[in-house]
């Protein structure tokens, strides 16, 4: 059973969706809501129907009208990108290896080397394991543009020997 959307929530989707803003924080949606607990209800209710999913503490992740039952599907290493917020980070081992064409193997997993987060999560089908590593020992990346976005992904040197 399909469960419908109210005006306000509507509001603010369609917003989000007309200026092709899907990763938003709270405060960028703010100004629908008179209060911080009416805003926190709102998205209590979006991420029970499956409209919005949280990323982190801050972003959120609106899932766009046209998917099909509320399911879709973003590319892993964007949504990684998005969590860490774009620093601080590391796409490694075969995630890495697949996307330099080293291996033909899709990974089932994306390992990223991180300073902050650890333990494993799973969003749209992708499982995403973090590993909290010091500043020191995470692998010098290379940015690289995935879908007109920027990712930090392990050099294709480092990604040899994850093959």
């Amino acid at each position: 059973m399909r469960k419908g959307l109210s005006e306000k929530e509507l509001a603010f989707i369609s917003e989000l969706e007309l200026k092709s803003k899907y990763f938003f924080t709270l405060e960028e949606i703010s100004h629908f809501f008179t209060s911080k607990n009416e805003r926190g209800v709102y998205m209590h209710r979006l991420r029970k129907k499956g409209r919005v999913v949280k990323l982190n503490k801050s972003k959120y992740y609106l899932v766009p009208v046209k998917a099909i039952g509320s399911h879709w599907s973003e590319h892993p290493f964007i949504l990684i990108d998005e969590m860490m917020n774009s620093r601080n980070y590391c796409i490694v081992g075969k995630a890495a290896a697949y996307h330099w064409k080293l291996i033909d193997q899709i990974p089932l997993a994306f390992e990223v080397w991180n300073t902050k987060k650890h333990g494993t999560v799973t969003i749209f089908n992708a499982h995403l394991e973090f590993k909290k590593h010091k500043k020191k020992d995470i692998p010098q990346g290379v940015v690289q543009q995935i879908q007109r976005h920027s990712c930090i992904v392990a050099s294709k040197g480092e990604s040899k020997r994850w093959r």
